[in-house]
């Protein structure tokens, strides 16, 4: 869609229309939102504008949506809500944008200044609310610095480390009217790699004996990833993907050797405590891809450690590497794809022999064959990947039911996985459905856990409205799973606060006008999948599939009952694994 600015006649706007305007010059096509009395304006503005605005049910949906937005485009998501419920609601969005480092707007409507710091009706002070959460909070007060304020938005969400920004406008700001001339279009800014410091990796390469290059963070583009896997190509690198970022690279190319998270790998993981030199680019090396910093002590590893990230606070705060390098991915990522290349003989055959071990830690579970259990998640998601495109995009909340993709999906490349490293559970349906509506040629699926998915179900109502025809899979245990796990670990047998009744998940999404089928034999899951496809293809609607399946198949490799039984056995209550 080509966005082009729009003006009133008399050159005189209102300040609602100087917002929607100064979206339009910066290239704005979606805006995801609730509406709200206190932006009233603002949606009169939009009325006229080319600008598509998304209708939410829940604004933690629309923050989701936002988020999602700005990781598949690399462009600001953009988000309005209105003010004290709508902000609280939306906040959960914002602090996913902020730990996955993502480009995001937050607009909030707010009183007026006639109003302020009376409390107000819904009134809250956004700077002391956000003030940790994001990397700017500010609040337009005269109408004649709308496009200034809009402007500093775009750039600061963008450049270095993305993240995301809020903008709280009071309704007097909003109705005021001003003659001012509108900015240029924002342009994102970078660090780049010195040529010392490329010269340095290439150097610290050809020393190394064992290396292993971890990818991460947020920033990436399509050339970034495309020149980065020239990179690794071309050294013969064995490469993983930090949590949740496993699209960076391909999960066939040869030299992808698994994921760096949660449930990583056994043999993975020893072989980066055993490597000698670790090259992350982009990722902040946090408590998930680390695995509660145990893969490198901090303060200073043991292998040598060539940190590059966009943020130059994050260097240094917690890994002092042997090379901290400033720079944005697109930059680092060019260079790297032209640095001559070393001699790899040293390390040559590792790549092959950690693919190997990813293979065999992708095989099927034994833990079905055990239990006699009548639904295979595993054949499931073999199945999955059979049937689907290899751009299809895999989105999914928080729940231990997402290793079933983060283990056994093989995602296609840059932005085929849409997931929150913040842990947020409610991710998955609205991510989904902003994909689907930006880019509606592509195949979009759903891993939800039950409890997951019914935190922000209701967004299937707009999934309906727009006819974003995703694919949603419940996985429907009866239990918030994740807690009962770590619950049977720590005080086996003592079941508190994580059972859950469940409704018709499928009669539900009918009722929405979905399609919607159970499944709970393996063999019924092809059949239903292949009715699904074509239902989200030809009506352009969604299609759920409720996926009823034993709880005690708590993970791929262990039940709850083994998992009981193992902590009465010790006595003690036993650590996270």
């Amino acid at each position: 869609m080509s966005i082009t600015k729009s003006t009133s006649r008399s050159g005189v706007r209102s300040g609602g229309q100087l917002v929607v305007d100064a979206l339009q010059v910066h290239g704005v096509e979606f805006i995801f939102g609730v509406p709200g009395e206190s932006y009233l304006p603002v949606l009169d503005a939009l009325h006229d504008s080319p600008i598509r605005f998304i209708i939410n049910r829940q604004e933690g949906g629309s923050a989701f949506m936002a988020e999602a937005y700005g990781k598949l485009t690399g462009k600001p998501g953009i988000c309005f809500v209105t003010r004290g419920p709508g902000a609280t609601n939306a906040a959960i969005g914002v602090h996913t944008a902020q730990q996955d480092s993502t480009p995001m707007i937050l607009f909030i409507g707010q009183v007026g200044n006639d109003f302020v710091e009376r409390e107000a009706f819904q009134e809250i002070d956004y700077r002391r609310m956000y003030g940790t959460m994001a990397k700017w909070v500010a609040q337009i007060d005269r109408a004649d610095r709308i496009p200034e304020y809009i402007a500093h938005a775009f750039q600061v969400a963008t450049s270095g480390r993305p993240g995301p920004v809020v903008l709280a406008l009071p309704e007097d700001c909003l109705s005021a009217q001003a003659s001012v001339a509108d900015t240029r279009a924002y342009t994102a800014i970078q660090a780049a790699p010195s040529i010392a410091q490329t010269a340095l990796i290439r150097n610290y390469l050809a020393e190394a004996k064992r290396p292993v290059v971890i990818l991460g963070g947020g920033g990436w583009n399509q050339a970034a990833c495309s020149h980065i896997a020239q990179f690794i190509e071309a050294n013969h690198l064995p490469t993983g993907c930090a949590f949740r970022f496993q699209d960076l690279l391909a999960n066939t190319h040869p030299n992808y050797i698994g994921d760096i998270g949660i449930g990583i790998n056994p043999k993975l993981a020893q072989r980066i405590k055993d490597a000698d030199l670790i090259l992350a680019i982009g990722p902040r090396l946090g408590e998930m891809t680390t695995s509660g910093y145990s893969l490198l002590e901090t303060p200073v590893p043991k292998q040598k450690l060539i940190h590059i990230h966009s943020d130059a606070l994050e260097l240094g705060r917690v890994y002092q590497g042997e090379l901290m390098i400033n720079s944005g991915m697109p930059q680092i990522a060019e260079v790297l794809s032209q640095m001559e290349p070393v001699n790899s003989d040293a390390w040559h055959h590792t790549v092959s022999d950690a693919k190997s071990e990813l293979l065999a830690w992708q095989t099927e579970p034994a833990i079905f064959a055990q239990e006699q259990a009548p639904l295979n998640l595993w054949q499931l998601v073999r199945h999955l990947q059979q049937a689907c495109p290899a751009d299809t995009i895999i989105t999914n909340g928080a729940g231990n039911y997402a290793t079933w993709a983060h283990r056994y999906f093989q995602y296609g490349g840059f932005r085929t996985q849409l997931a929150p490293t913040s842990g947020a559970m409610g991710y998955s349906m609205p991510s989904a459905i902003a994909a689907k509506i930006v880019q509606p040629e592509r195949t979009v699926v759903v891993f939800a856990g039950d409890g997951e998915y019914l935190m922000n179900g209701q967004e299937l109502a707009t999934a309906v409205q727009y006819q974003a025809g995703v694919i949603i899979l419940v996985f429907n245990n009866g239990m918030y799973g994740t807690i009962r796990m770590h619950q049977e670990k720590t005080f086996p047998g003592r079941v508190s606060g994580t059972q859950l009744h469940n409704p018709d998940f499928a009669a539900l999404a009918r009722a929405y006008g979905a399609s919607g089928e159970v499944v709970e034999k393996t063999d019924d899951f092809a059949p239903a999948l292949s009715r699904a496809l074509a239902h989200t293809r030809e009506q352009n609607l969604p299609a759920l599939i409720e996926l009823r399946y034993d709880g005690n198949l708590i993970t791929p490799g262990a039940s709850l009952h083994n998992l009981r039984q193992q902590a009465l056995a010790n006595k003690l209550p036993i650590g996270c694994q």
